[in-house]
């Protein structure tokens, strides 16, 4: 193992959770507005999960007073706290970019059931 490696894995967090695109998750990220800092939940539904390793990263989007929001996280990132997943979405694909043309039923994503 070189160098680079031993210190990405340093820098890995392990409590990663489980979770793909389709999922609905929370996203505790930490928000510093001047000398404060606090957590700030940003919910929405995973549609894109891209790259490995330390670069990874992930792409949630939400619906704010009818204008949709999308933001991207490193997955690794020191700036956020946790993930929760709330929901597992049941999907066909691994990019849902469609989800930015439809409005209301028609963005709904059928939940996965686990018995």
């Amino acid at each position: 193992m070189n160098i680079i490696d031993k210190i990405e894995q340093e820098q890995m967090k392990d409590n990663v959770p489980d979770f793909k695109a389709g999922d609905k998750v929370k996203v505790h990220a930490k928000v510093r507005e001047g000398e404060k800092e606090r957590i700030q939940v940003f919910e929405g539904t995973v549609i894109r999960r891209k790259g490995g390793g330390l670069s990874a990263n992930f792409t949630v989007r939400k619906m704010a007073s009818g204008v949709g929001v999308e933001r991207t996280f490193q997955l690794h990132s020191p700036n956020i706290d946790k993930i929760d997943v709330m929901t597992i979405g049941r999907v066909r694909r691994s990019r849902l970019y469609y989800l930015r043309d439809r409005t209301g039923k028609a963005a709904r994503i059928k939940e996965k059931r686990t018995w």
